[in-house]
């Protein structure tokens, strides 16, 4: 897992580029992990041609569905996408530390702290 902190308002496109370069994926076996994903599921807020293209350029496969104002892609892997959910599940989990869903600390990187022990507490059980 990996975690980048942007500013409230901010929209979490602007983070794209920093969560591409922090995880690694771990590979079955032996080996080191690989840098980039295969894939990469987001919500509609990332269907934006430049987040696309930025995916593209890592030789990351974008599994986002389109907005109703972009053509349709033909290639679109519904049961990928359908994966996104274990994500959605995990962020809920991360959230029921109230330490966390309430943001008690005043500094961000307090905040990340917190966020990061929440995601190692999670990791170990």
């Amino acid at each position: 897992m990996a975690a980048v902190l942007t500013a409230g308002e901010r929209h979490e496109q602007f983070a794209l580029d920093a969560l591409m370069d922090k995880g690694a994926v771990r590979r079955p076996g032996r080996g080191r992990p690989r840098l980039r994903p295969r894939r990469a599921a987001g919500d509609r807020g990332y269907s934006s041609p430049p987040a696309r293209r930025r995916l593209r350029q890592r030789r990351v496969e974008p599994v986002i569905p389109t907005r109703k104002d972009q053509p349709r892609q033909p290639d679109f892997d519904k049961a990928a996408y359908r994966e996104r959910n274990k994500v959605e599940r995990l962020i809920n989990r991360l959230k029921q530390y109230r330490r966390i869903a309430t943001r008690y600390e005043k500094r961000a990187t307090n905040y990340l702290a917190m966020v990061t022990l929440g995601m190692t507490m999670l990791w170990l059980t």
